[in-house]
């Protein structure tokens, strides 16, 4: 039984560092597109910068449940 706890918390492990690329790059994503419309439209960056703020921490979210669904997983 012990085997079986140990296989599932090593995939588990993996599957959560697989889970934080996704926010990883959707971050990277969402600043560099800011970054991007600020040098557009340098009279937006106060708006853009909010809806940054927004985007990640709903980017962020995914790893949050990514680290709550590993705590849920391997116990």
């Amino acid at each position: 039984m012990s085997v079986l706890a140990e296989i599932n918390g090593n995939i588990a492990t993996v599957g959560y560092g697989l889970a934080a690329i996704g926010p990883a790059i959707g971050v990277g994503i969402v600043v560099g597109k800011t970054i991007e419309g600020v040098a557009r439209q340098p009279e937006l960056a106060g708006r853009l910068q909010v809806l940054m703020w927004i985007g990640i921490a709903f980017t962020e979210m995914l790893a949050l449940i990514g680290i709550a669904t590993y705590f849920i997983f391997t116990n």
